[in-house]
């Protein structure tokens, strides 16, 4: 199939472009947020071309692949055919993220359509969005897995985020203090600037890795004790899959798709922050422990959240749509 779709989450892409399909990204001159094109700094395979809103009009596309409420008509425009479930050209709407407003009533921006199927990527997220009467289903990532594997020699705590000083207690940021206590922190992201001034660590409790390819992020990870997940509220971070799947353990929030993501013995979630941080300084002093849990994690990871189980299941989703 020729499947076309925005570059918008560059670690979902990944995953989902390692089909057998051909995947058509759009791309602008000026590369904005609606003609990204391939990505840069992720390995994207030969059969992901890039294709402008011109040659869009004239190319064969089975299908369209959403995830934002403003590219349905921009593909309907680009493509000059009308687009949806039934129409000539037919769609799915990727649903990345939780509801924000007025949950749990929040209505999603495509409900109550006949013409869509939206596709969440939690049941978390089917369960929190009110889509009325358009059709839901869920497919769970999936995940390429990591070249990197945990060794755990280093005696911290890893975080992988972006931006936590502008995300804040949406990325737990302001709990960074508490587990400081426990063990240093190791933070890894984009946008890490200020962040050290606004938790109030000095270096040995707190360093930043700013903005690393993501296969140097995963080695470097991979050599600290415990993976920690702080995240409030987000659909479910693909870097806590990748943490599993690389062998680490994890100490996380019981939050969100997070609560049954990490299930026990693979890690340890609560929503008592300070049960976390007695589990996080547990596993630093027990290497044995860490590894224990992390081996557990690395089985969930690849099973649960293998590649081969996403793309099987993105290719029944897309070839219902497609009768």
């Amino acid at each position: 199939m020729n499947v076309l779709l925005w570059h918008v989450h560059g670690a979902w892409t990944t995953a989902f472009v390692q089909g057998g399909h051909q995947y058509l990204v759009p791309v602008t001159p000026e590369r904005g947020p609606y003609g990204l094109g391939r990505a840069r700094t992720y390995p994207w395979p030969a059969t992901v071309v890039e294709r402008t809103p011109a040659e869009l009009a004239r190319a064969e596309v089975d299908v369209v692949v959403l995830q934002r409420p403003q590219e349905l008509a921009l593909a309907s425009q680009w493509l000059g055919r009308s687009v949806g479930v039934g129409r000539e050209v037919p769609a799915v709407y990727v649903e990345h993220n939780t509801p924000r407003g007025d949950v749990p009533d929040t209505r999603h921006p495509m409900a109550d359509r006949d013409d869509l199927l939206v596709v969440h990527v939690t049941h978390f997220n089917q369960l929190f969005w009110d889509c009325g009467a358009t059709p839901t289903t869920v497919v769970e990532h999936g995940i390429p897995a990591p070249a990197a594997s945990y060794t755990g020699e280093l005696p911290r705590l890893g975080v992988a985020t972006n931006e936590p000083v502008r995300r804040w207690r949406v990325t737990g940021t302001d709990l960074y203090p508490r587990f400081a206590g426990a063990a240093p922190l190791d933070v890894f992201g984009m946008g890490l600037a200020g962040l050290a001034g606004r938790v109030g660590l000095g270096p040995d409790r707190l360093a930043l890795h700013d903005d690393l390819s993501q296969a140097r992020m995963h080695t470097e990870l991979a050599r600290r004790r415990v993976y920690l997940h702080l995240t409030r509220w987000t659909s479910l971070g693909l870097s806590l899959l990748e943490a599993m799947a690389m062998g680490m353990p994890v100490v996380a929030l019981a939050t969100t798709e997070a609560a049954t993501a990490v299930p026990q013995g693979a890690g340890v979630t609560a929503t008592d922050v300070d049960q976390l941080v007695d589990a996080a300084r547990w596993l630093v002093e027990d290497a044995a422990a860490a590894h224990r849990l992390g081996a557990a994690a690395r089985t969930v990871a690849t099973t649960r959240y293998g590649l081969d189980r996403f793309l099987a299941d993105w290719d029944r989703v897309l070839k219902e749509v497609d009768r």
